[in-house]
């Protein structure tokens, strides 16, 4: 159905890192600390929490990896993610022309009271707990991009190569944190950051979008 390519990879990584949800998480922590603690403390906790969130999606991503190549259902799962990343898609667009109207693909509502307490711990155990708790929330955001692709390497025979190829994927997921974390720490006002967040999101929903889309083609065509 597909053949699976480092580009592929590459690129659907790239999209998923520019989820909002990750992003906002990662700037509302950053100016918390930037209130209360040193730049120290900021550098500590921000590490601490991305680095959190790439071992629980590597991880996360291996084991359903593994489990997806031995049940054998790699082709099935392969439409249903194509399916999934179409009506993903679709919404995303929905958000770039009528952002927060009807269903979006967004941390719940419900579980943003726990990631804002545990934003307010500013420890090193919180923000494991946080990186935890992100990566879990934020996959209405990402989880369809992830699917996607490790549909694609269960399929495409890349049994050997999958945890090189999840390695790259999770670090350009963490790669926009890692540069908001750099940003903050030299100087830059986490504040003005979120004011930058906030007026792109809507782009970012729409470039997320048209992603999913092309990624789908890819998916049912096999064809780059």
């Amino acid at each position: 159905m597909t053949n699976l390519t480092l580009p592929v990879v590459l690129g659907a990584a790239l999209l998923d890192s520019i989820n909002p949800c990750a992003i906002s998480v990662m700037v509302f922590l950053l100016t918390y600390l930037a209130v209360i603690g040193s730049k120290k403390m900021i550098l500590k906790i921000g590490v601490i929490y991305i680095v959190t969130v790439y071992v629980t999606y590597f991880l996360a991503g291996l084991g359903l990896f593994k489990a997806i190549s031995f049940v054998n259902i790699s082709v099935f799962l392969l439409y249903g993610a194509g399916i999934l990343l179409v009506i993903a898609g679709l919404v995303n667009i929905k958000d770039f022309f009528w952002y927060g109207r009807g269903f979006s693909l967004e941390i719940p509502e419900s579980k943003r009271p726990l990631i804002e307490r545990y934003i307010h711990k500013a420890s090193v155990p919180g923000a494991v707990v946080l990186g935890f708790l992100v990566s879990a929330f934020e996959l209405p955001c990402t989880g369809v991009f992830y699917l996607a692709v490790l549909s694609m390497l269960a399929e495409s025979g890349l049994k050997s190569r999958g945890t090189i190829y999840l390695l790259i994927y999770n670090f350009i997921f963490v790669l926009p944190l890692i540069l908001i974390l750099a940003a903050v720490y030299f100087g830059y006002s986490s504040q003005k950051l979120n004011m930058i967040r906030l007026s792109k999101r809507k782009w970012l929903k729409l470039f997320m979008g048209l992603g999913m889309l092309a990624l789908a083609v890819i998916m049912f065509t096999g064809k780059l």
